[in-house]
């Protein structure tokens, strides 16, 4: 591995990892860990703006000669935000708040680009100037990428191009990624259908909202192979059903619910047209009235060609040929940084956090994969992501 120098202890960032770790805060209410940042990066001499969709941070760092002129502009962007579960791990940095949890590595994102920061502002070896994006509220749909953008993250920090990294179960240190739509899009439904109530025992008495909302759950798990192609991946998922809260009572609705994930937006328009269709057609059928509520929460990350290509030559830099696939299948799990990778060219990819042999002892008795209770970021690739963004910052800045 050609890991940058100044990584060859990371004692430090371990630490501050951990601590992170320890502390984890919800979206749009990380505001230790946000001021952390912002300390840490006011520290090492790098300009820093807070409150950018309310908790984010964004560091920007010039080359020595200066702002940058006319020259290039990076952003490297990682998420902050931690999930509402309970952690089951017991070691010593397990989080002291029940009910939160860095349950998907956020705490080693974070990490990894403050440790790239901290290196590139002592070396200053690079042209242009580097965008250093602190995230808020990846998690449960809240889109603070999005809002970021909102907020004008790119007009007040203008980047040529956007780069981020997520953990995943691959081999530790290696990388994956395409030249395309990597993750899903991520979309929630549901349909409430209404009768008209009664008493269980006389149900010729009112008009039965549960029935038809049975039919329509069943109707829905094979809508995705007729409406769209077989050779393109996407999920349609019931999850939810609700009807009376009493088992002698027909209610006045019911209602079933769940979420799509497509990797392109004719095929969620496809989705979506279908489901609409149904729920009409089999509320019709039982009498009974349909109302949809279908939320296109994030779109599918799409990488583009020209810089996934570049970022994969940095990681073969990085870690070899052998430890780099660049044609991963993708994901239906859904990132917001989609929204980024849409009015920005870019490139998102995954880096192997291995299959949990690095947890310490007394972890919990799940699997070390992210939005599990027994999760826990990998450290040992601490190095080697910040040695990707270090790399990733100065080759794509020398540019032309």
């Amino acid at each position: 591995m050609n890991i940058v120098d100044s990584f060859a202890d990371v004692s430090r960032f371990v630490a501050l990892r951990r601590d992170i770790h320890q502390h984890p805060e919800l979206g749009f209410e990380e505001h230790r860990t946000s001021k952390i940042v912002a300390d840490l990066l006011r520290e090492w001499g790098i300009e820093v703006h807070t409150g950018v969709a309310g908790t984010g941070v964004v560091g920007v760092l010039h080359c020595r000669s200066g702002n940058g002129g006319g020259a290039r502009s990076i952003g490297l962007r990682a998420d902050l935000d931690a999930l509402p579960l309970q952690e089951e791990n017991r070691f010593p940095h397990r989080s002291q708040h029940d009910g939160r949890m860095h349950a998907c590595g956020h705490d080693g994102h974070t990490t990894m680009l403050l440790a790239a920061a901290w290196h590139l502002a002592r070396a200053r070896d690079f042209s242009g100037t580097v965008n250093f994006i602190f995230q808020p509220a990846e998690e449960m749909g809240k889109a603070g990428a999005l809002k970021m953008i909102e907020d004008g993250l790119f007009e007040r920090f203008p980047c040529d191009a956007v780069f981020a990294l997520h953990n995943f179960a691959v081999p530790i240190g290696g990388f994956a990624l395409n030249h395309g739509a990597l993750m899903a899009s991520s979309n929630t439904w549901r349909v409430t259908i209404t009768g008209s109530g009664t008493h269980a025992s006389m149900p010729h008495t009112g008009i039965d909202p549960v029935g038809a909302t049975i039919d329509l759950a069943q109707q829905l798990q094979s809508l995705v192979p007729r409406v769209v192609n077989s050779t393109e991946r996407a999920l349609l998922a019931v999850t939810q059903l609700q009807g009376s809260d009493a088992p002698n009572v027909i209610p006045d609705k019911a209602s079933v619910g769940g979420t799509v994930r497509t990797f392109s937006v004719d095929a969620l328009d496809r989705i979506e047209a279908g489901l609409r269709r149904l729920a009409a057609g089999i509320a019709q059928a039982h009498g009974c009235e349909a109302e949809v509520f279908f939320r296109r929460a994030s779109p599918p990350v799409v990488n583009h060609e020209a810089e996934a290509r570049f970022a994969a030559n940095v990681m073969r830099e990085v870690v070899g040929d052998a430890q780099v696939d660049e044609n991963h299948p993708g994901v239906l799990g859904a990132e917001d940084f989609a929204h980024m990778l849409r009015v920005k060219p870019g490139c998102y990819a995954f880096i192997g956090n291995g299959e949990g042999g690095h947890r310490l002892p007394d972890h919990g008795p799940g699997p070390c994969i992210i939005h599990n209770t027994s999760f826990d970021f990998n450290d040992e690739i601490i190095p080697v992501g910040a040695s990707y963004f270090v790399r990733l910052a100065q080759r794509w800045l020398a540019q032309a």
